[in-house]
């Protein structure tokens, strides 16, 4: 069926295409970081990513690479113990660690995170943390004086996993579609609720385990239940950790416009009006959608 390999092709192309760069430069940002901070020269033990990337829910051209990197617990009591801020030079220690690799990069610590950009325009952002008994981390934070702050991103990581795969992995693509319209539309919305959202809807959908046939009822179902989204709730829970995510801004009016060019789309193909079903699936999602 021409719907099913219109959004067969859709789906393969927002795969991230630079994987390749993305794991050599986080491998090489790992082994300088365990040369100075463990006594190893691994380019694997004591990293992982996490983010949209780590979910598995980037899509090809995003921005951000985001990653943790465990330190050892006895530099949280060095830099908790430090006369002022010690969270600020905590980032200034990984900061000048990973400067040593790469040299000519306009590395920065930027709050909670070093920043590290790089010309294709895809940027490294490298969160310092300690594993606690509960298997949460704890990271720095230099604002406002300097704190420490938690953060769950495996039990993310491991819920969106788990439900993706009970999905037949709906749950992934259906996220990365997500983010199509998000860029097309320029919605305010950020990753991490997109895929709160896309989790909470999926888990009880009638469809939640057909295949891309179903996908122009996947597109209208979900914008049709984002749009009645509470336009007063300021968070949501996010998979797994429960952490609270906070909305950036309203995405309900544009969703449900999306959602009435889905059942257009829809009408186009019962009658048997291809192009015209292309054209309203590609106003949702933007030029990656087949034309």
């Amino acid at each position: 069926m021409p719907l099913a390999e219109w959004f067969t092709s859709f789906c393969a192309n927002q795969t991230v295409t630079k994987g390749d760069d993305i794991s050599y430069r986080y491998h090489r940002i790992t082994r300088r970081l365990n040369t100075d901070f463990w006594t190893t020269d691994s380019d694997a033990a004591h990293s992982r990513y996490v983010g949209s990337y780590g979910r598995n829910t980037a899509i090809d051209g995003f921005s951000d690479v985001d990653m943790v990197f465990e330190l050892p617990n006895a530099l949280y009591h060095q830099y908790n113990a430090h006369t002022g801020n010690g969270q600020a030079a905590l980032l200034q220690a990984v900061r000048s660690s990973i400067k040593e690799t790469y040299s000519v990069t306009s590395i920065r610590a930027d709050g909670q995170v070093i920043v590290v950009p790089f010309d294709d325009g895809v940027n490294f952002e490298v969160v310092p943390v300690f594993v606690n008994d509960n298997d949460t981390y704890t990271f720095p934070d230099s604002n406002n004086g300097g704190s420490w702050r938690t953060t769950d991103p495996r039990r993310e990581i491991a819920a969106i996993k788990e439900r993706n795969d009970a999905t037949n992995g709906n749950l992934v693509r259906l996220a990365r579609m997500l983010r199509a319209w998000k860029k097309t539309w320029d919605v305010p919305i950020g990753g991490l609720l997109i895929d709160t959202l896309a989790y909470q809807f999926i888990e009880n959908y009638q469809y939640r385990d057909k295949s891309y046939l179903y996908y122009d009822f996947f597109s209208r179902d979900v914008f049709d239940w984002m749009a009645n989204q509470d336009s007063e709730q300021e968070w949501w829970r996010a998979p797994g950790s429960g952490a609270y995510v906070y909305g950036k801004g309203l995405f309900q009016y544009k969703a449900r416009r999306a959602c009435n060019l889905a059942k257009e789309a829809i009408a186009y193909d019962s009658a048997k009006q291809e192009w015209s079903a292309k054209q309203k699936w590609r106003e949702i999602y933007g030029t990656s959608f087949p034309d």
